[in-house]
């Protein structure tokens, strides 16, 4: 089946039908399909009252861990734990080491992860050593070089940046030059997930990899995972009642126990809502041909259309000059856009008024299409912007 790009949004688009939303990269539209999954949610609610925790635990839950599995190439669907947001994953992985934390990351991390790591450090739980992701075309070896050192308990890095849409470069790469087996390596895969096709079956074993469903995904809030490689964190600190869910009871040595597979990373009461609808996204996905794959070939091409279109086109707002990355070299490259400008914040108003959802971070401003559109929603954004102008300042 050839899927139709902007078909099964009905929903949002009706919401506000001269919004035209090109920010895929941040609160993506809904699937029409997953108002059905919030549905269900209650009405399973409804239905089983307190057993519908045997209903998550036994239908629900199973079927998002295999959807994320079949994604990203894990051979064990039990290795990927969820949780409302990846702070709380971030903060349980942390609570596996012993501090102070010797943490190796980039100088181009998301704000949740470098606040996280910034307030360790003021305390001296953490030491943070940061590769500088400029130039990005050797990142990955210059961070590799870097964890070919030792003497890390913890290497993370994103495999798309979240302020250009550049890509780190080979994973296995990274990985492999990590020359102590204790070290934790963790993936932040936010930008990579449902954007890139993205294969972990070789390093599985032994890295981390951390997402969620609130931007490529189409899911919204409350539905993040990480996949956890056997062996590493058996026991983390941080630890909620869900950990053990099955056994609820201390083992014979009287220590806290743990659940095998990703749920030893469990937290406590969630609100599964979000699950029901990833899983009734990701269903939809499948019946109507969107793989990872076609979603980025088609997203790609809009990119290419877009930026040809600026060349030729009369605007103070944004210009390929500006491209933090440029997706049309020879690199791979995500899902988004993000162009340099002294006043982004100005650009993203300028927009907005003129019906045209994106946002900026820090002075970039960061665009970005999904399967919601196509080439028709590309020519409206170029005639949006041509008519937009930067307020005095």
């Amino acid at each position: 089946m050839t899927p139709v790009p902007g078909a099964g949004f009905t929903r949002f688009f009706d919401a506000d039908s001269d919004r035209l939303h090109v920010a895929a990269h941040s609160h993506h539209p809904w699937p029409d399909v997953s108002f059905d999954g919030q549905q269900q949610a209650w009405l399973d609610a409804a239905r089983l009252i307190d057993r519908k925790w045997d209903h998550v635990f036994a239908a629900v839950l199973p079927e998002t861990q295999a959807h994320i599995a079949a994604r990203l190439g894990l051979p064990d669907p039990a290795t990927v734990v969820v949780a409302p947001n990846t702070h709380e994953l971030l903060m349980r992985l942390m609570s596996c080491l012993d501090p102070p934390v010797r943490v190796l990351t980039t100088d181009g991390e998301f704000t949740s992860f470098e606040r996280q790591i910034r307030r360790l450090a003021e305390d001296g739980l953490a030491e943070v050593e940061r590769v500088p992701v400029a130039p990005l075309h050797n990142a990955a070896e210059r961070l590799a070089g870097a964890a070919a050192r030792g003497g890390h308990d913890l290497v993370w890095f994103s495999h798309v940046f979240y302020d250009s849409g550049g890509v780190i470069g080979d994973l296995e790469q990274i990985i492999a030059a990590v020359p102590d087996d204790d070290t934790f390596v963790a993936i932040d895969g936010y930008h990579g997930f449902m954007a890139l096709p993205t294969d972990l079956s070789a390093v599985a074993d032994r890295a981390f990899y951390l997402a969620g469903g609130y931007k490529y995904a189409m899911s919204g809030e409350g539905v993040c995972f990480a996949h956890c490689p056997p062996g590493y964190g058996p026991r983390p600190r941080d630890t909620g009642w869900f950990a053990d869910f099955s056994a609820l009871s201390d083992s014979p040595d009287g220590r806290v126990g743990y659940a095998p597979g990703g749920q030893r990373f469990f937290g406590a009461t969630f609100d599964p809502t979000a699950l029901y609808r990833f899983n009734a996204v990701q269903r939809w996905l499948s019946d109507v041909g969107w793989t990872v794959a076609a979603i980025h070939r088609h997203v790609a091409g809009l990119q290419r259309r877009f930026l040809d279109g600026l060349d030729h086109t009369r605007t103070s707002l944004l210009a390929p000059g500006d491209l933090a990355t440029d997706p049309r070299g020879d690199r791979e490259h995500g899902n988004l856009l993000a162009f340099e400008h002294p006043r982004a914040s100005a650009v993203t108003a300028a927009l907005r008024s003129a019906g045209v959802v994106v946002d900026h971070r820090g002075t970039r401003v960061r665009a970005g299409f999904g399967v919601y559109h196509d080439a028709d929603d590309v020519t409206a954004l170029m005639e949006r912007l041509s008519s937009a102008a930067l307020a005095p300042g």
